[in-house]
């Protein structure tokens, strides 16, 4: 072999050892090309909507899953979601992506925190050998089957009663509406059936039922009954509200439907299963005279402890196996939780762990793992742990790419790749790439910011009086009293779990003059975006209509001027039948929703779809004066000045979604505003525009209390709410109040250690 072959031959070889993009376009991406290096650490920065998730998830991870979903048969692919091509000249050298990101787990009631690790499954088993006495097979222990689960609640825990107050209007007969349900209006389908009945008289007040037709009109079985000359189905109404409302997951109920079961359905613990959702049987029988509902119950860290001291031969290995993942999800920072833990209450950052627990444990390597800000919910206390495990995954073979903002995670990156300049339009540009150390000398927004660090406060605002929280009990929470000053900027901090959550959430929310403003999904369907959410297409429609002199209306993609062909989403539908769906831009309107006739009005030049496609900072600068200047103003303010009035609501973050709330709740004459974690998903640089508004909604006369772990929040506060001084039970307390100057000063919990570092950091700049 010649000199020049055996120079292709190792540049071929070193060329499978990097991911090769080439020519990305996803979004706002410019055309971008780059090499990553396999079995590395590369972290993703730069501002919010500078590109990095479109390259990471919308580019590389995506192509990943597409190109792996096409070896499945069409009769397997039409169970999976339609991933179509990213736009990307060439993508080589990929490895199958698992993406472990913020989603929050489905709102299934059946699903737990030991169900989707599969460590309940494991201790299902164990007890089927090792317990007194002897019941059967895992199965039995298992409130998903029909042996293990309760018969009263069958295996939800949960029992439920209907208020019928909040039902029917006893004073009413059926013909003067006396059903409240939803969907049960005079002349509807459910109304028909009941008032055609012949059970009673629908003209008849409720209250002068006899007890035999108050029987039948609300808990008679299912029964066929004929009305004129059609067979139909009659069921009393508890029953029909039962099957078809309460059996949904209150998630996926229309809002309305959810604010009816919110307001008529108690939920109360199953009182045959004392809401463990097992038998007697399951709860029979023992091991070490502890049964498996209190096995699920226990905190993660104890439960490791109790099976630390089992030692049967017959199951050692899977004694072994759940030990490990139980130890695998305390260093993690879960050892909090517990099995039994509906999986639906996790925040975003707890599910992004749990799923990375899933991982640790797995003999699969030269994979790409593909996180979303992985210390989201942490405290620095456990970024430190989180680092390790990141490390972990990586020394096993495989790719880990990271999006990250904090620099403790920066720190320990083998490659950087930085994002930018700006955002929307002004990013989708490499801006560095390289390593840690290039990147503080890059002169690059995320460089120059590195090394930054806020400073205290040298004089903390004064508070203007208190909001008083007493005996506050929810979760962990041992009867905690604590005065929260008015006035100021307070700061409520702690590791997770450490109680926090509770405590604001759980005291706050309800009270005169507070606003929360979360991350919690925004409820809308693919037509919403933040021109419908934050109420600036009304101004925008009203505008274009006195503009040209017709309707409003016609500029509403949800109304008369939607293209009738797409119906105003822009997109058409296909479904292949056996072969996965497709989601194709409309030919009629090429994707731009409204109807030729509506896109010849103009509005100084540009007509509706062209002012939706506009960015916020766009938008702002097109707008000059009048309500949607205003709102356009606010949205500046808390940061998505690159977000596109037209952007559907469901590819927002959590933090974008918190930030969008904040926008409108601003318009609010608000006393107390209540933030959780409002830095997530935040630059470093734009932290300082975060606590810039923070500081200006405080001047103007407001409250302002922010649930955080970022330290620069921290400092800036004008007073700590310390919670801990550990998580689960070894938390619940306030182990500090006060300014963070006296926390620096004086304080010995974990927030007062990394605070005092972080600030003596600065201090030696």
């Amino acid at each position: 072999m010649g000199s020049d072959a055996v120079s292709e031959a190792f540049a071929a070889a070193d060329s499978h050892d990097v991911i090769q993009v080439r020519g990305a376009r996803e979004n706002n991406l410019r055309d971008v090309s780059l090499d990553i290096p396999k079995r590395r650490l590369t972290v993703f920065t730069g501002v919010s909507g500078s590109g990095k998730s479109s390259l990471v998830f919308g580019t590389i991870a995506a192509e990943s899953q597409r190109l792996i979903n096409e070896t499945y048969t069409a009769f397997i692919q039409s169970f999976m979601p339609s991933l179509g091509r990213p736009d990307v000249d060439g993508l080589h050298n990929l490895s199958a992506a698992i993406v472990v990101d913020q989603e929050r787990m489905g709102a299934n009631s059946r699903s737990t925190v030991g169900t989707v690790t599969d460590a309940y499954t494991m201790l299902r088993i164990i007890f089927s050998r090792l317990g007194t006495p002897h019941i059967g097979t895992s199965t039995a222990f298992s409130f998903n089957s029909a042996e293990g689960a309760c018969p009263d609640c069958e295996g939800l825990g949960q029992a439920s009663t209907i208020d019928l107050d909040e039902v029917v209007d006893r004073e009413l007969s059926l013909n003067e509406g006396a059903i409240t349900v939803p969907g049960y209006a005079v002349g509807t389908w459910y109304w028909e059936v009941m008032a055609q009945s012949g059970l009673y008289d629908p003209d008849t007040r409720l209250k002068d039922f006899t007890p035999q037709q108050w029987e039948d009109f609300l808990h008679k079985p299912a029964t066929k009954i004929k009305v004129g000359n059609h067979n139909i189905t009659y069921e009393g109404l508890i029953p029909k509200i039962q099957r078809t409302y309460l059996s949904k997951d209150r998630d996926a109920m229309q809002a309305h439907i959810r604010a009816f079961v919110d307001r008529a359905v108690v939920f109360a613990a199953c009182p045959g299963c004392e809401g463990t959702r097992l038998t007697a049987a399951a709860r029979s029988s023992l091991i070490n005279g502890v049964n498996i509902a209190r096995c699920s119950a226990m905190q993660i860290s104890d439960l490791a402890e109790f099976v630390r001291k089992l030692d049967a031969p017959s199951v050692a290995p899977m004694l072994t196996s759940l030990r490990e993942l139980l130890d695998s999800m305390t260093e993690i920072g879960l050892g909090y939780l517990s099995l039994d833990r509906a999986s639906s209450t996790l925040s975003g950052g707890e599910s992004q762990r749990v799923r990375m627990v899933r991982h640790l444990g797995s003999s699969l390597t030269d994979v790409t793992y593909v996180f979303d800000e992985p210390t989201t919910g942490l405290h620095p206390h456990d970024i430190q742990r989180m680092n390790g495990l990141l490390r972990q995954l990586r020394d096993k073979g495989n790719t880990v790419l990271v999006v990250e903002h904090k620099p403790e995670v920066i720190a320990i990156a083998d490659h950087v790749v930085d994002l930018g300049p700006g955002a929307g339009t002004a990013g989708g540009q490499i801006c560095y790439t390289g390593d840690v150390a290039g990147l503080r000398a890059s002169g690059t927004l995320t460089g120059r910011h590195l090394e930054h660090r806020v400073r205290l406060r040298e004089s903390p605002r004064r508070p203007a009086g208190w909001l008083s929280i007493t005996g506050a009990s929810t979760h962990n929470l041992r009867s905690v009293d604590v005065d929260i000053p008015l006035g100021v900027l307070t700061a409520v901090t702690g590791v997770a779990g450490s109680g926090k959550s509770s405590l604001i959430h759980g005291s706050l929310p309800g009270r005169e003059g507070v606003v929360v403003a979360d991350q919690s999904p925004i409820r809308g369907s693919r037509r919403s975006n933040p021109a419908t959410y934050t109420g600036l297409l009304g101004p925008i429609r009203t505008a274009f209509a006195k503009a040209n002199g017709v309707k409003a209306a016609l500029f509403s993609a949800n109304s008369e001027g939607a293209c009738s062909n797409c119906n105003g989403i822009g997109l058409v539908y296909t479904d292949l039948a056996m072969m996965a769906g497709v989601a194709s831009v409309c030919e009629q309107c090429a994707g731009k929703r409204f109807t030729p006739e509506v896109l010849t009005y103009k509005l100084r030049g540009k007509d509706i779809s062209e002012v939706l496609a506009m960015s916020v900072a766009e938008a702002h600068e097109f707008f000059p004066t009048g309500q949607a200047h205003s709102v356009l103003g606010r949205l500046m303010d808390v940061g998505l000045s690159y977000l596109r009035l037209g952007q559907p609501l469901t590819t927002l973050s959590g933090g974008e979604r918190q930030r969008l709330k904040l926008a409108i709740h601003m318009a609010e004459k608000a006393a107390t505003y209540v933030l959780d974690e409002p830095t997530t998903g935040l630059h470093l640089a734009d932290v300082d525009q975060l606590l810039a508004l923070l500081d200006r909604l405080v001047d103007s006369g407001n409250t302002v209390i922010v649930i955080e772990h970022h330290q620069a929040v921290m400092a800036h506060a004008d007073w700590l709410i310390d919670l801990g001084p550990g998580a689960g039970h070894d938390g619940g307390q306030v182990v500090f109040t006060g300014t963070p100057a006296e926390l620096v000063e004086r304080g010995d919990t974990l927030t007062a250690r990394h605070l005092r570092d972080y600030v003596s950091e600065g201090a030696g700049r």
